[in-house]
């Protein structure tokens, strides 16, 4: 009977991933056709950018209210986040015209938080605790694969072909999560959850407070290398389609990478040291890319970064979750809303010196080393007590 129920609950935690996979599709649509997209619609480059750049800003708003209503209603607020996204990707081909894309892209936007704050607790409800570090990492992998689908879907079909099969995409995935979540959650909270007394009960805990000062630094970096790969690299002879080629590589082995490495560090106790091996290695990445910066090293460098940096997302969130218990939901937004300010803080500064990209990768290399202080001292950084901080 055990091995029935553990089966229902992945297929759960499938359906969620496969969600969270969407959100991301949705999101990037335009991002790799921003020229054709502009000329599809008739508006400025600056507009089409506003179609992504909604999203970090919903998720600013909302990280902390959908992380709480996550603790005291996980399958309603995720039914919503659902619903929204799927009535995003409908909303897109209703009207073949800007403002029909932007409150699509909006409505997702708003849905975004509601499913991605959702990863760790459905971890914890719906997963045992020996299972819950695959859970997440499986939900951050796909969540990544999603930005892949994107991108290719971009070259092989023009856009409009790719906004009706969105919308298809989005529908299937929202009315998965609608059948999957007809299954009661494994594990129920200990007691009342939600509200002040979660968000409280969340940054008061020093584990959680830690790991909101380390993940700007992934989501930063991840993010600023991904925005302004392009110009940076394009003085070294670097073209605009290998740039495109280097950032699917990166996101590729990010797929990887975060499949693979939370899962086995979670079962080795090697956490923290996992932690601090992705920050080095992607300082030292950077620093190549300031002072050799070719095609080449630009290849080592950004699977390095996809491989290693990327997994400390879905290591971060598990080491939240064990810590915070009931509270994981409120854990969860602190999490992603420091990390959404981190992206946008260091990818705004990153732009300043795009016109000097040897200053902006030496920027880099220092923002991601300064992040080696919040990594755990302990040997297992599943649980950090006041005396680790």
């Amino acid at each position: 009977m055990d091995h029935i129920t553990d089966r229902r609950s992945w297929l759960t935690i499938v359906a969620f991933a496969a969600l969270g996979a969407v959100t991301q599709l949705l999101w990037l649509t335009y991002a790799p056709v921003t020229s054709a997209s502009a000329e599809h619609y008739g508006v400025s480059e600056t507009a089409i950018g506003w179609l992504a750049n909604v999203f970090p800003l919903w998720y600013v708003l909302l990280a902390i209210p959908a992380g709480l209503s996550l603790d005291r209603w996980m399958r309603p607020t995720l039914i919503v986040g659902a619903a929204l996204t799927a009535l995003g990707g409908i909303a897109r081909v209703l009207s073949d015209d800007y403002a029909a894309a932007l409150v699509g892209q909006t409505l997702v936007a708003i849905a975004q938080p509601l499913v991605l704050t959702a990863m760790t607790p459905m971890a914890a409800r719906y997963l045992a605790e020996r299972d819950r570090a695959k859970g997440i990492a499986f939900a951050s992998a796909a969540t990544f694969a999603g930005m892949i689908v994107a991108f290719l879907l971009a070259t092989m079909a023009d856009l409009t072909a790719v906004l009706h099969l969105d919308a298809i995409i989005g529908v299937l995935a929202g009315g998965a999560v609608l059948l999957a979540l007809r299954q009661a959650p494994r594990f129920a909270s200990s007691g009342p959850s939600g509200g002040l007394s979660d968000f409280l009960a969340a940054w008061r805990n020093p584990a959680v407070r830690r790991m909101c000062l380390l993940v700007p630094v992934p989501f930063g970096t991840f993010t600023a290398l991904t925005t302004w790969g392009q110009p940076l690299l394009e003085p070294a002879g670097v073209t605009a389609d290998q740039a495109g080629i280097l950032l699917l590589i990166n996101v590729v082995a990010g797929v990887i990478g975060c499949a693979a490495v939370p899962v086995w560090a979670a079962q080795n106790n090697r956490q923290g040291r996992t932690l601090i091996a992705g920050i080095a290695a992607t300082t030292i990445a950077c620093v190549l890319l300031a002072v050799a910066p070719s095609m080449s090293v630009a290849l080592a460098c950004f699977v390095v970064v996809g491989a290693l940096l990327l997994p400390a997302l879905p290591i971060v969130l598990e080491i939240s979750e064990r810590a915070a218990g009931d509270a994981a939901g409120a854990a969860a937004g602190l999490v992603w809303l420091a990390g959404q300010l981190g992206a946008l803080v260091v990818t705004g500064v990153t732009g300043v010196l795009v016109d000097a990209p040897t200053w902006a990768f030496l920027l880099l290399a220092v923002v991601t080393i300064g992040a080696l202080p919040a990594v755990p001292r302990t040997r297992s950084a599943a649980v950090v007590t006041a005396d680790s901080i």
